[in-house]
């Protein structure tokens, strides 16, 4: 191989590897990025050292599982299920989550609440936690489903959109829970049903 050959094949190389580098970090900062969750308020939805990967400039929906940036603790994130959006009430009472005065179930917490019983969600209001009485316009309130053990909006306030950097879906590791997570709405009746 002459002098010539030797050099465009070294520069092929790097040109190659600079384009897999960038379309990685194009991916990696614009698209979808892995995320490890630590703790445990999400259980048992998610566990503590699972992984997930998280896709970004998603549409936010009530019920996302979203990955923010701690308000209480820069540099830190944490993972939480959206419960509020941006012009909704939101209250429990005796266990029961109402959005817009509507009594919403929500299944995602069964098998954490079968072990608490009755007062898994101590009650709240909005105007109680927050001071007011509606999520206010570009903010989420967000709640961890291991209710008993989360550091949530209940104590943090509101998130700003801003700081919502991604959307959980799916689980990666550990393998035997590899798969897609569950997806809720509101039905036309402010019933909970899978999506």
């Amino acid at each position: 191989m002459s002098k010539k050959e030797f050099f465009r094949e070294v520069v092929s190389f790097i040109f190659t590897f600079l384009c897999v580098f960038a379309v990685f970090w194009a991916v990696k900062t614009y698209v979808i990025e892995p995320f490890q969750v630590k703790g445990h308020s999400m259980d048992y939805t998610l566990a503590d050292g699972e992984r997930v990967l998280m896709t970004k400039q998603q549409k936010l929906e009530r019920f996302d599982i979203v990955v923010l940036k701690a308000p209480d603790d820069p540099g830190k994130l944490y993972i939480k299920r959206i419960i509020g959006m941006p012009g909704d009430s939101i209250q429990v009472k005796d266990d029961q989550l109402y959005v817009n005065g509507v009594a919403t179930p929500e299944p995602y917490l069964a098998k954490k609440q079968a072990e608490y019983g009755p007062e898994f969600t101590n009650n709240f209001s909005l105007q109680e936690v927050a001071f007011q009485d509606k999520v206010p316009q570009g903010k989420y309130f967000v709640m961890g489903d291991n209710r008993q053990n989360s550091l949530d909006s209940r104590r943090l306030g509101f998130i700003d959109q801003s700081e919502i950097k991604g959307e959980a879906v799916a689980i990666y590791w550990p393998f035997n829970k590899l798969g897609l997570l569950d997806k809720y709405k509101l039905d036309d009746h402010g019933q909970i049903v899978p999506q």
